[in-house]
């Protein structure tokens, strides 16, 4: 048997993590979080775990030598943390490796969203430009706009610092204001909404957030609104976004995100004034790398020093 600490890796994971920890731990790999291929004796010795998705209690439970789960992503919302606190285990995830690339997706996406960059490009490479003439004039623009961003954490103040050059007016919401910022803040998302043209949402799934997007705050966005997701799905609820941009509740939404992941319902995906994506605001070959190596440097930072680089803030651990 061997003497390198033994981690658990439920799932599928970025090759990266798996290929690192194999240099200086021994590996288990189940296909999901229920396991159900290892042995009792496996479950006892393991030490450490990453995952890239759902860790919840039932496995948290079945695993009494756990330590350490470093989550890939900075959203860590489908690992059980209030069951790994409560067993002592701390948790560790991704921050600030991906900010830039996600707030560089987030300006492309909102750009694409209201001059239909994708719909142009179509366009020209079926032909229609010679055939029939130029591509119809877009109907919105960031021009003059008021931007509203719902979350103004890490990587909402990187979204915010590349919207400043494009001379829009920015205001925010959180759970608290910021004394650090110039932008206007608003102590509802309602509130928000009424007060801008344009908001973008980057806030991770928590029972607050959780449908916060809904048919009131679609309505106070306006018939000249613009929606933007790059944080959770299940911020927005899908049902009234779908019956909003249906009726010209609001003009237009962009969407990196969704409830039903990899499901994306058909009557988004039927919508025109609608921009899509498959959640890749963060699925770049440098970014994901970055991120893969901090989810492996925390289990061995753990291991060696008893210090997580990176631990969330529920778990017991504060960072080194």
């Amino acid at each position: 048997m061997s003497d390198r600490p033994l981690v658990l890796i439920p799932g599928r994971i970025h090759s990266r993590v798996r290929a690192r920890l194999a240099e200086t731990f021994e590996l288990l790999e189940v296909a999901d979080a229920s396991a159900t291929e290892a042995t009792p004796e496996q479950l006892s010795r393991v030490r450490g775990a990453t995952v890239s998705g759902r860790f919840p209690a039932s496995l948290i439970d079945r695993l009494p030598k756990l330590e350490v789960i470093g989550s890939f992503g900075v959203g860590y919302d489908g690992v059980d943390v209030k069951a790994a606190a409560a067993h002592g285990i701390v948790v560790t995830n991704t921050p600030d490796v991906l900010n830039d690339e996600v707030a560089d997706t987030t300006i492309a996406l909102l750009l694409n969203t209201l001059r239909q960059f994708f719909f142009a490009e179509r366009y020209l490479r079926e032909g229609r430009w010679e055939k029939e003439g130029a591509f119809p004039l877009s109907p919105l623009s960031l021009k003059g706009r008021k931007v509203g961003i719902h979350g103004l954490g890490r990587i909402g103040m990187e979204i915010a610092s590349r919207l400043a050059p494009f001379k829009v007016e920015i205001a925010y919401h959180t759970r608290r204001p910021r004394t650090d910022v110039p932008y206007a803040y608003h102590d509802s998302l309602v509130g928000l909404a009424a007060a801008v043209d344009i908001m973008i949402s980057i806030v991770p799934s928590t029972p607050q957030t959780n449908g916060a997007i809904n048919a009131a705050v679609l309505e106070a966005l306006g018939s000249n609104g613009v929606l933007i997701n790059v944080g959770r799905g299940s911020t927005v609820d899908e049902p009234a976004l779908i019956a909003a941009l249906q009726k010209g509740t609001i003009a237009a939404a962009g969407l990196d995100v969704f409830a039903d992941e990899p499901r994306v319902p058909q009557a988004l995906i039927d919508l025109p004034n609608l921009s899509l994506l498959p959640h890749v605001a963060s699925a770049s070959v440098p970014t994901r790398d970055a991120m893969a190596d901090l989810v492996v440097d925390n289990l061995i930072a753990w291991f060696q020093t008893g210090k997580p680089l990176t631990p969330v803030p529920e778990t017991p651990h504060k960072p080194a």
